[in-house]
């Protein structure tokens, strides 16, 4: 079972996942699970790549505009629930 999404934390891509881009967005294809998730936006999927660069979710969801967090928040728990992104190691959680 897949630990509740924490924005508060750190994330970042599996390594067992590989994104192939799309007019769209990206296809996210994990090896292990075998799963296919589909990231609709071209933002989401930068999003997703630069997840470790940030120390939390929250400071990554600061680089996008106003309007299309709360979506791509959801897309994010999404994706954390199907083991696409997982917690960052040595990341603590910001209070």
């Amino acid at each position: 079972m897949t630990a509740p999404f924490e924005p508060r934390h750190g994330y970042r891509l599996n390594p067992r996942v590989a994104l192939r881009p799309e007019p769209f967005g990206a296809l996210a294809y994990h090896f292990g699970t075998r799963r296919l998730s589909f990231l609709k936006s071209p933002d989401l999927v930068e999003l997703v790549r630069g997840l470790q660069a940030h120390q939390s979710v929250t400071d990554a969801l600061a680089m996008v505009p106003a309007g299309r967090r709360d979506l791509c928040l959801r897309a994010l728990a999404a994706l954390a629930a199907s083991d696409m992104i997982i917690p960052s190691e040595g990341r603590s959680e910001i209070p």
